[in-house]
């Protein structure tokens, strides 16, 4: 079930008329360090009021583009229920040609999100690889998403950018590709994204954007902060470049209680710029 609330800025247009579907999942209960995620799909579409309609650089007005705002999932009592909930709903949505934006909540969330599509390439922006097969034993933990994620599309077909921080389990195990922050940093991100592309080889390919990411002097409001991470402009720049591709797209592990507000205004940022770049590939 669905509950409405307020909505994202400018997403005007009715379910059966939009192109871009904003779908809130707040949804923190697997959170092993800092809780309180559940908080950001609300805290992220207050923060979205702050922007302009009209994105100059990209020459898109979002009132231009046709986008709902569902609301949000009601919460769950346990990670598998919310698993199973979220998939039936996304896979709806997908199935209909929607493009899908998913507000965490924790990087769980992307596992149902990821789940909905057949035959993609997944991109994700973490500071930790995530692949811990369970987790405190659960398989849907926010510690195992990258693992979920390449079980059902390959372990091939998943790259992470901006890694940091992985367990000696993930680092002596078998684990998808990935590009660790201090690489990043010296061979740039343009380069970083084409190799990711390069990897994957998909014409189709889902972003998924953990704020941790970034760095936590740019996004302190997150769960799980881990230094010297990307840039915010190192994501943006991931995001135009992938637009072409992008199929899905989704933002998690925004922590409010942390926050004083700039975390949950980039994640707002990143949302609209996913939208106008995707939108201008379809001209």
């Amino acid at each position: 079930m669905v509950l409405p609330g307020a909505s994202f800025a400018d997403a005007n247009a009715s379910l059966e008329d939009a192109s871009f579907i904003i779908l809130g999942i707040p949804f923190d209960r697997t959170a092993s360090f800092r809780s309180g995620a559940r908080f950001a799909p609300n805290a992220i579409r207050e923060a979205s009021y702050n922007f302009e309609t009209f994105l100059y650089e990209h020459e898109v007005d979002l009132l231009d583009i046709p986008i709902h705002d569902m609301g949000n999932l009601e919460e769950f009592g346990t990670v598998d229920e919310m698993v199973s909930s979220a998939r039936m709903e996304l896979e709806s949505l997908v199935s209909r040609g929607r493009f899908p934006i998913v507000l965490g909540g924790e990087h769980s969330v992307t596992i149902p999100a990821v789940q909905s599509f057949e035959d993609i390439g997944v991109v994700s922006i973490d500071a930790h690889l995530d692949f811990r097969d369970e987790y405190l034993g659960g398989r849907n933990s926010h510690a195992c998403v990258t693992h979920r994620i390449a079980d059902h599309v390959g372990i091939d077909n998943v790259v992470v950018l901006g890694v940091r921080s992985m367990s000696r389990e993930e680092y002596e195990s078998p684990r998808p590709e990935h590009i660790d922050a201090a690489a990043i940093r010296e061979m740039g991100i343009e380069r970083a994204v084409k190799e990711a592309i390069d990897i994957l080889d998909k014409d189709r390919i889902y972003l998924t954007v953990d704020i941790d990411g970034i760095d936590p002097s740019f996004a302190p409001g997150t769960g799980t902060p881990e230094p010297f991470g990307l840039s915010d402009v190192d994501v943006k720049k991931c995001i135009d470049l992938l637009a072409p591709r992008l199929v899905g797209f989704d933002v998690v592990e925004v922590c409010p209680p942390f926050d004083n507000g700039n975390t949950s205004a980039m994640a707002a940022r990143l949302v609209r710029e996913a939208i106008a770049t995707v939108w201008k590939t379809r001209d």
